[in-house]
């Protein structure tokens, strides 16, 4: 159902505000460059500072401006099972075709903790289903068994894995087989996971070169290996300099440059420093996105 490039999209600020002309000029801009799938309001979304009414805004402008051409899938995972089950109720409504549910972060649940939690939101809403195992985030690795336990539910339909841990990708494919598609959730891990039955990624790189992550991933899936695996080795700087400070500091600071959005953060985030800006600029002006 999700496959190919999905960018975690920023969600651009303009005086302390969303910028929603500056977030549907990305979205359009993702669309023409081939990008296969959005998600607003993921990590990348700034989504833990933002109001329960921006967070439900930026979904609703990201679905319209993408008008059925894309998936939109909404990132509404929490801490609190209750308020994850309220957040997709709302998605849902608005209008997105699927769900982002990042593991519940700081209570560090046990694996069967994670399973009922999974379970309630799927029995709560019925629409496709995205778990986001990001254990740098979180503090809790979401294990094979039971992404293969939570794969037995129906509208469970993907995983978004940030571990780097070809090892654990592996072994949820093993164990899950077809019945869950497995998804990058850091770019350098993207062709790897390919390599072993992966369908795409959900990106943070594709916010600023959305042509050549979703040329990648088709290549790859087109069998053309050779080529795929030269864009990826041409990616890797960018990569690389998209998490030499917090992400997405470093995405919307590269946006910035490109003139996109404006250098606009909210709080604990902030500016990138300068010697970190110059290394960004420096990657970015070898890859040929600004001079």
């Amino acid at each position: 159902m999700f496959s190919g490039s999905i960018v975690a999209i920023v969600t651009p600020f303009k005086g302390g505000k969303v910028d929603e002309k500056a977030l549907e000029n990305l979205v359009e801009w993702h669309i023409a460059s081939g990008t296969d799938a959005v998600v607003p309001c993921g990590t990348t979304g700034e989504s833990a500072t933002l109001e329960y009414d921006e967070h439900y805004r930026v979904i609703e402008l990201v679905i319209r401006t993408a008008d059925k051409r894309i998936p939109v899938i909404a990132g509404t995972g929490a801490n609190s099972t209750d308020e994850t089950i309220m957040m997709t109720k709302k998605a849902k409504k608005l209008g997105a075709d699927g769900a982002l549910l990042v593991a519940p972060y700081y209570n560090k649940p046990t694996q069967e903790g994670l399973y009922r939690h999974y379970k309630a939101v799927a029995e709560a809403v019925k629409m496709p289903l995205v778990l986001y195992n990001v254990p740098g985030r979180t503090a809790v690795n979401i294990l094979p068994p039971t992404v293969a336990r939570l794969a037995e539910i129906e509208n469970i339909v993907a995983i978004k894995e940030a571990t780097g841990d070809m090892k654990q990708v592996s072994e949820v494919i093993r164990l899950c087989g077809d019945r869950i598609t497995v998804i990058s959730g850091d770019d350098f891990t993207t062709l790897p996971l390919l390599a072993l039955g992966g369908k795409g990624v959900i990106s943070v790189t594709a916010n600023i070169a959305p042509r050549e992550v979703s040329d990648m991933c088709r290549l790859w899936n087109e069998g053309k290996y050779e080529e795929s695996r030269a864009l990826h080795y041409k990616l890797e700087p960018l990569n690389q300099a998209m998490f030499i400070e917090t992400n997405p500091i470093p995405a919307k600071t590269a946006l910035a440059l490109m003139g996109k959005i404006r250098e606009e953060f909210r709080l604990p985030l902030c500016e990138m420093s300068d010697a970190n800006k110059e290394k960004l600029k420096k990657t970015m002006k070898g890859f040929g996105l600004i001079r």
